[in-house]
Parts: structure tokens; sequence; C-alpha cells
């Protein structure tokens, strides 16, 4: 693929990180940066500084939004049962006893690249456990599956500058994040600018990808915000019935656990015999997440929110600026996340809290919590506040952590050894 020459977003883009004292006193009014394990990171930086400004002088904003709203905790995490820890432990094991990846073309077939084991994350495991209802089988056959149509998808080989004629009109980008503090993926079909072509979809799965590179510690979903309001280029805003079957069996069977909630407005009646269409192929857990027009200021906070979704953001798309900042501030977490992989020993089964800048230790040091002797009358799994990243203290190895609900008098919460 041949590369295109840097836009003048992308020279200034440069050109302003170069200015950036990443040491410099942050303002009392600032929007406070998460703390990490690993030096400042300066794109994110620069963006915090334009978004403020623009919200200073109730100016537009061309450029994503680093962070959730510091008033939105992040989620806790789930003790597992000695079962589930069990499982984990076996599904684990036999990750690290692959060999090689098989593909349906040959050349592509091979042992696995550091990128895949530091993919094959504790959550990462644990999706697929959930997601197949703890069939240890059924699990590591479908993350085979998975692995197997990463390379054959050549999903590593899709970059930013492939994509980009399919993202100049604006038709998806990721802006903010809900209540949850789940990244936002809008997409708007009615500025489709393309002809119909795999790069289409691999356009979205880019896009999901880039979206799971910014979800902060602790939370694995992602929001997907989907306008059909048509346009005048635009007036049939439905996929085509293929299409919409290749992107749904991709976030089905590749994506599993990862969508949070799916907000669409503006849906016109050629749209609702789309959906009907495709109807069948929707598992009831990703139906449940639907949500169809209502007030979206429910789903996301009015000043994180787009105003095309009624939101209060004041948020225009201009591919020059929005682009490379996008990819820069992607690909700095994605080499912040590889650092902090290979610094702890290149695990499989890291934690994904961890690599994402969590004040939580590898799991190489790490213990994880386990629930035992679980009885009917535990209502629920006790969970474990998520160390937020502004948090100053680790989860050091035997460290007691309490959980932040009631465990049964049956239950007793103990450290396990890791997995090797």
């Amino acid at each position: 693929m041949s590369a295109v020459p840097e836009t003048n977003g992308e020279v200034a883009l440069e050109n302003k990180l170069k200015e950036v004292d990443i040491n410099k006193n942050t303002p009392a009014n600032a929007i406070a940066p998460p703390s990490t394990s690993i030096a400042a990171s300066p794109v994110a930086a620069w963006l915090r500084e334009i978004e403020q400004q623009a919200r200073k002088s109730n100016g537009v904003l061309k450029t994503p939004i680093v962070d959730p709203l510091p008033s939105i905790p992040p989620p806790p995490i789930i003790a597992l049962t000695s079962d589930q820890q069990t499982k984990y432990d076996a599904l684990l094991t036999t990750v690290k006893s692959w060999t090689e990846i098989p593909c349906t073309k040959a050349e592509k077939a091979g042992p696995l690249t550091e990128n895949e084991i530091m993919w094959l994350t504790r959550e990462c495991l644990l999706r697929y456990l959930r997601a197949t209802k703890w069939d240890l089988a059924e699990a590591g056959k479908r993350l085979l599956s998975t692995m197997t149509w990463r390379r054959d998808y050549g999903l590593e080989d899709i970059t930013a500058d492939y994509i980009s004629p399919e993202n100049e009109s604006g038709k998806q980008w990721i802006l903010g994040y809900d209540i949850a503090g789940r990244p936002c993926q809008y997409l708007n079909p009615g500025r489709q600018n393309t002809q119909l072509s795999p790069r289409q979809v691999q356009h979205w799965v880019f896009m999901l990808e880039r979206s799971i590179s910014l979800l902060g510690p602790g939370r694995e979903t992602l929001a997907l915000m989907i306008n059909f309001k048509a346009s005048k280029e635009r007036v049939n805003t439905a996929p085509s019935i293929g299409q919409g079957r290749e992107v749904l069996n991709i976030l089905q069977s590749h994506y599993p656990e990862r969508l949070g909630r799916a907000c669409v407005i503006n849906v016109p009646w050629l749209v609702w015999g789309f959906l009907k269409l495709i109807t069948p192929f929707i598992d009831p857990t990703t139906k449940e997440k639907l949500k169809f027009d209502g007030d979206m200021k429910e789903h996301v906070p009015p000043e994180q929110l787009a105003t095309s979704f009624m939101g209060d953001l004041n948020f225009e798309y201009d591919h020059a600026e929005y682009w490379p900042a996008l990819n820069k501030l992607c690909d700095e977490r994605i080499a912040e996340q590889k650092e902090r992989w290979v610094k702890a020993g290149k695990h499989f089964g890291e934690s994904e809290v961890y690599l994402r800048g969590g004040n939580a230790a590898s799991v190489a040091a790490a213990p994880p919590l386990v629930v035992k002797e679980v009885t009917e009358d535990s209502k629920s799994a006790p969970t474990i506040p998520v160390p937020s990243n502004k948090d100053n203290a680790t989860i050091a190895p035997g460290a007691t952590v309490v959980p932040t609900v009631p465990v049964a008098a049956e239950e007793k919460v103990t450290n396990a050894p890791a997995a090797a």
C-alpha cells in the first residue's frame, strides 16, 4: 500500500508536539490527565489542551477527546469463583501450548507473534469464557478461530493511510465516552463516500480496533452511536444485507463481550426493513444492547455527546485535523501498552488493567483474587474496585483488597497462586 502525502493537519500536530512541555505544572482548571506507570504521553497532553481551549472559547472541537469525565468511576473487578479460576487456568495453559496459528492461506500460518501473545490477555480469555458460558472447549475453539481470522483478514496490515479515503467524509469518528466511560464510535451512513467494497468493512473493523485502543483501565466495552439521517448525497442509508451480515458476524464471533451499547437514531422505514431482515442473525445478548431514538443524553454525558445526537458538544469533522490526531493518539496508547508488556516480561494472560496504565501490578507479581466455596445464598460474586489510574497506590502481591459488596459468611476470599 502506498503512503499518502503528509497532510497539513499532521504537520501542525508534529510542530505542536515539539512545543508541548509535558513536565510543566497543569493549570487548576485543566482536564486532568490520568497518571500512568510509563512516561507522560505528549499526544494525549496536546489533545487535552486543544479540548480545554475549545471549551473555554465555546469554539468548535475538531479532534478526539482523550478522557471520560472524571466523575465516572471505573467498573469493579468481579472476582472469579474457584471453578471459574480453574477453567481460566486451563484455557491459559491451552493457549500457551499453541505452537502455530492455522490459516486458510499457508503463507500466513506460523508461530504466535509477540503482538498476538500480548493480545491474549487475562481479560481476553475471560471474555471468551463468558461468551461461551464457561464452556472451556468451546472457548478455546472460538479463541483460536478468532486468531485465525485476524491473520486471514490481515488485521495488522490495515493501516491508517489505506483506510483514510473511506473516512474523508467523516462517516465514522470516535468521540467522547458514555456514562460508563466507554469510547463512543459514531457511524454516519448518510456520509457514505465510496462504492461498495471490502475496504468499507475493513474501515469499520479498523475503527473498532482504534476504539478498543482507547479503553481505560478496567474497561472492556465500547458504545456504537449510529445516525441513519439521510443526506443530499445519500438518501438510502441502509447497508447491503450481505455487508450487514458480515459486520454482525465479525462483531459477534471475534469481538465477544465488546459491545456495551448501541444507540441508533433517525431510523427511516428503509432501514427498519433492513433491520427486520438481519434480526434473525442478531444474538439475544446483542439485541438487548440496542437503544433506538429516545434521549441520547441518558447514555452519554451531554458535554461529550455530539450535537448531531442532541448533545452539547460542538464537534465538526475535519479530516485533515481529526484523522492524524486520532491515529497518533491510538498509536501512542498501543506503544505504551507494548512497552508495559515488554517491561513486565511478555507474559501470556497479562492484566489489561496493568497494560492500560492502571495502578495494578503485572500478573507476574499479582496473584488473582478467587472466591471459594460460593454457596447458593450468595447473590453475586464479590467485586473489587479497579484501581483508578489517578490513585497513588498499586495493588501489591498479597495485599488485602476489600470487596465493594458484602461477601456471604460461607465465602472465603483468598489469594490463589498465579498461573505460570
